[in-house]
């Protein structure tokens, strides 16, 4: 069976993923912003990779799995795509633009991947898939609300370049899944790349000087989240979804996340959504419900 067409029951317990998936990403959006507080964002992130990448490898050693790295070169390209420029350009986004709205254009990265998946990964959509999309779009789109303008230039900027290094990476790691077969496995590729971006990262961190650190109770408490849940378990559990679904799927579906971070922030940030943003939600949310309820892509 080929990669791209999973089966019915890997196909199910890939969406489960991703349920768990936009619970501990979108709620993470919130914990980003809130942690600039205490620390710059750079450094930040060095240390949330760092830990993440300690953790993979223990995980690597408890389950037994080789701790021979998978072909280098699109390793590290994942994770300099994925981990260090993907956290950098979002990190620095949130500088300067809330964290509703950066989580909504980085979330752009489902659109920028189908176009990559047709013509480099030869997926194709059904038209009942294509109906989810437009559906999609236009709900995003009143959710981003542009014409009420996008925020600083230099924030929208690197929230959508986030969203094409995301786009980018999902498509070298299909095509290294495609080549490898089960040489590859899910945990592997997870911690090498982590690796990879980590040692990017620190490299930046320690040529771009930043505030001192506050090593609050607060500072830790978001550390611990984002390496043990949002960088190891999370982005574990999106390699493993990107091997079982093909690309397209999983990127549409993954804007469950983006909208439920539009929830977290009114919650807990106090931004309020609009009415048109409201309308934009449920747009995504029957667009998620179609896309998952539609055949394979064929």
């Amino acid at each position: 069976m080929p990669p791209s067409a999973a089966p019915a029951a890997s196909r199910r317990v890939a969406l489960v993923a991703l349920a768990v998936l936009t619970v501990t990403w979108s709620y993470n959006w919130v914990v980003m912003k809130e942690v600039l507080q205490h620390a710059g964002p750079i450094g930040f992130l060095a240390w949330r990779a760092g830990l993440a990448t300690l953790v993979l490898f223990v995980m690597l050693v408890v389950r037994r799995e080789p701790l021979r790295p998978p072909p280098l070169g699109p390793t590290a390209l994942i994770g300099v795509l994925q981990i260090a420029l993907f956290g950098l350009l979002i990190q620095w986004a949130l500088v300067e633009g809330g964290a509703g709205r950066t989580a909504l254009l980085t979330y752009t990265m489902p659109f920028w991947l189908l176009v990559l998946a047709r013509f480099t990964l030869g997926e194709r959509m059904a038209r009942v898939q294509w109906a989810c999309i437009a559906l999609a779009a236009i709900g995003l789109l009143l959710v981003i609300e542009p014409w009420r303008g996008l925020g600083g230039v230099a924030s929208t900027a690197m929230a959508l370049a986030a969203g094409i290094c995301w786009a980018l990476a999902v498509v070298v790691s299909k095509r290294l899944f495609a080549r490898a077969g089960t040489v590859v496995t899910p945990l592997s590729l997870t911690t090498w790349q982590m690796l990879c971006g980590a040692l990017v990262l620190v490299a930046v961190a320690a040529i771009v000087p930043e505030r001192p650190i506050d090593w609050s109770a607060a500072f830790v408490g978001a550390l611990a989240y984002n390496a043990l849940l949002a960088s190891s378990l999370a982005w574990l559990l999106w390699t493993w979804v990107v091997q079982q679904l093909p690309a397209g799927i999983a990127g549409l579906t993954s804007l469950a996340i983006p909208v439920c971070g539009v929830l977290f922030a009114w919650a807990l940030l106090g931004e309020q959504p609009s009415l048109v943003e409201g309308v934009g939600i449920v747009l995504v949310a029957a667009a998620l419900f179609g896309i998952t309820r539609a055949p394979a892509t064929r």
